[in-house]
């Protein structure tokens, strides 16, 4: 009972918090900007509370731990390169261009709303199929080790989306990222303490740890080749740090370039910080005590060191992280159909915020819905990295094309995204001796070849180097 209480108060707490920071805040039903980019009002305490709430979630918690070794952590200490490209490289010319969505620039850069419209639909398809359906699992799975629980995964998942979506429902992404930053506080909180009292019950030692799950060094067998530290490691972290809406859409939200930068180092701190340690050492330190147990690992090794009084606390924490990670995907997928697609073919006058709720409970149906597709994965975050490839190489690639060159026919980009996703796929899927990161690296290559191709062979244009769009 003081479980419940306690989670249900602190669950409560944060929505009133979030509540008294947007009640004097009003939407104009056409505003865009407004709904989707909390009219550039965020300062960078919550671009950076937004951003590293968005990222951190149960399925990277739960997930990175239920590796439990430490060469997970190349994943998250790139991303620290990843926040820092976005404040250097492409802030700068997202915010010189005005963009509201990411696939704005490539409208622009390719004359085209039909690029940006591919590539929105990607991205749909990425948030729709694999990351919300994910943050549901992982969540429910938590709860059910943390309490004990005999309800289904999927009941579970219900109850977490429909808390989840509503910040995204009726408060857009000022609201979202308020939470966000209140929830990170709490969060980071309770994850420094499991942490500490993991460390604490193996009394600071790993005796029983094999070797090769406390290297940073991996062989060609294990979860993380050294060699991919030098080939496609960093496109994964450019792709989601720069070019996923669902991050980006918080950097453009602040209110001026710079505040935008000052949020992404801010982030990168606690990336490098505070994340290596709540992702690996819960791990390592059930490992310890147990032995291998794969995604229950973080809510075991939770439930067993945290006092009772705590437990509840804690559910809120991840509850709170979830619900953050999914609101803020609902947001960015409802911008990225309102704005790239509803508004641009089939109804350029439409309200806004009555579109985006329509669409926002639809998504999160479909999340709910696909649940029990991923029940059963061997190691749920490193399925995530897998599937992201068929559309982030694709994606990443048309955006390196167009801020390199000058003069891309808009039919060689739509042309090279579907080159992209059936070449990583069949790389993945025919040649499994060779890590996907590997795969990744490969075809981004073979994307720029085959774009620049098709433009001058078969479309009789020539690109030149650009200029104008990198930053001064």
């Amino acid at each position: 009972m003081l479980q419940l209480t306690v989670f249900l108060a602190l669950t409560a707490a944060i929505g009133a918090i979030t509540w008294w920071h947007c009640r004097h805040c009003r939407r104009d039903g056409g505003d865009t900007r407004d709904f989707f980019l909390a009219g550039g009002s965020l300062n960078w305490v919550f671009v950076a509370g937004s951003l590293t709430l968005t990222n951190i979630n149960t399925d990277t918690l739960v997930g990175w731990n239920g590796n439990q070794m430490l060469l997970i952590l190349w994943w998250e200490l790139f991303g620290v390169l990843g926040l820092l490209l976005l404040a250097w490289v492409f802030l700068p010319v997202y915010y010189r261009l005005g963009c509201a969505t990411v696939t704005e620039l490539l409208e622009r850069r390719y004359g085209s709303r039909h690029v940006r419209a591919t590539v929105a639909s990607l991205f749909l398809l990425g948030n729709v199929f694999v990351f919300l359906p994910v943050m549901l699992y992982t969540s429910s799975l938590f709860l059910r080790s943390l309490f004990g629980l005999e309800i289904p995964l999927l009941a579970i998942a219900t109850g977490v989306a429909i808390l989840g979506a509503a910040y995204a429902i009726f408060g857009g992404l000022r609201a979202v990222a308020i939470s966000d930053t209140y929830s990170g506080v709490l969060l980071f909180g309770m994850a420094l303490l499991v942490s500490y009292l993991a460390l604490d019950r193996v009394d600071w030692s790993f005796s029983n740890v094999p070797a090769e799950r406390l290297t940073l060094i991996g062989d060609s067998t294990s979860l993380v080749p050294w060699p991919i530290l030098f080939t496609g490691m960093i496109l994964w972290q450019l792709y989601y740090w720069s070019t996923n809406q669902t991050i980006t859409q918080r950097a453009l939200a602040a209110t001026s370039l710079k505040e935008a930068q000052r949020g992404c180092y801010a982030a990168a701190v606690i990336r490098a910080t505070i994340v290596p340690i709540v992702i690996a050492v819960p791990g390592l330190c059930a490992y310890q005590l147990h032995g291998e147990l794969g995604d229950a690992t973080y809510g075991t090794i939770v439930s067993e060191v945290l006092p009772t009084g705590l437990t509840g606390a804690f559910a809120a924490a991840m509850v709170a992280a979830t619900m953050t990670s999914f609101n803020s995907t609902l947001n960015s997928s409802a911008a990225l159909y309102v704005c790239d697609l509803h508004l641009r073919y089939f109804n350029p006058t439409a309200n806004v915020p009555r579109i985006s709720v329509l669409t926002s409970v639809l998504f999160a149906l479909l999340g709910i819905a696909l649940v029990p597709a991923y029940i059963g994965a061997e190691s749920i975050i490193q399925l995530i990295q897998q599937l992201i490839g068929v559309f982030s190489i694709p994606i990443l690639s048309v955006f390196i094309i167009g801020l390199a060159f000058d003069g891309i026919d808009a039919r060689a980009i739509i042309a090279t995204l579907v080159f992209g996703a059936l070449t990583y796929w069949a790389g993945t899927s025919l040649w499994g001796g060779l890590h996907f990161v590997h795969i990744g690296a490969i075809t981004l290559l073979l994307n720029a070849v085959f774009a620049l191709a098709v433009n001058r062979l078969i479309l009789g244009r020539r690109a030149t180097f650009s200029r104008t769009l990198l930053p001064s």
